[in-house]
């Protein structure tokens, strides 16, 4: 169905987006999203120094072949 849409029907929608809800409006629109697309953008940048953070405070735990008490 969107496969058909091409350039003059892009700018129809465009056009018809600007009438019904005026520049203003648009305007303030875009820039939530920029606000919202930055603060999602901080959110992962957080998240990975985070788990970076889990990944070098880790320890290995496993047991050492030289250090087993079982040897027969």
């Amino acid at each position: 169905m969107l496969n058909n849409i091409g350039l003059p029907g892009l700018l129809l929608i465009a056009v018809v987006v600007l009438v019904l809800f005026g520049r203003g409006k648009i305007s303030t629109l875009m820039g939530e999203v920029g606000k919202g697309i930055t603060s999602f953008k901080k959110g992962v940048k957080e998240g990975n120094e985070e788990a970076d953070a889990g990944i070098e405070s880790a320890r290995d735990v496993t047991p050492d072949a030289n250090t087993t008490k079982d040897k027969v």
